[in-house]
């Protein structure tokens, strides 16, 4: 039997703060909050969601794991986003790339690619 894909699990240090920027990113909700604790989704049942957890140390190197996300308007999504509060980011992806790299609030990598309709795209 295979796995299926429950949650991404985020180290942050203002849990609310993430979960609110990213239910904003991805039109999620905030499903479960106690203090050590934000879990966000789409719906309680749907698969998979994110979840946040405190850490006291601070990020120093580039994310070895990130989120990808596909818009119907690649650049105006980045815009979008960057006005939620995320940051552009050069982690060397050159100036031919079909994607934007942001940074969350935190500095938390992920990519806003062009429009993709399957995982072969």
């Amino acid at each position: 039997m295979a796995s299926s894909l429950y949650q991404v699990v985020v180290n942050a240090h203002d849990l609310p703060a993430q979960a609110r920027f990213w239910c904003q990113v991805l039109d999620w909700k905030v499903l479960f909050e106690a203090e050590d604790e934000i879990v966000i989704g789409a719906d309680a049942t749907r698969l998979p969601g994110f979840c946040f957890v405190p850490v006291d140390d601070a990020k120093t190197v580039h994310n070895r794991l990130h989120v990808d996300l596909s818009p119907d308007d690649r650049d105006a999504e980045v815009e979008r986003i960057v006005g939620l509060g995320a940051r552009r980011v050069d982690v060397g992806q050159g100036e031919d790339a079909t994607w934007v790299v942001l940074a969350d609030p935190e500095g938390n990598e992920f990519c806003v690619l062009r429009p993709k309709k399957t995982l072969l795209d």
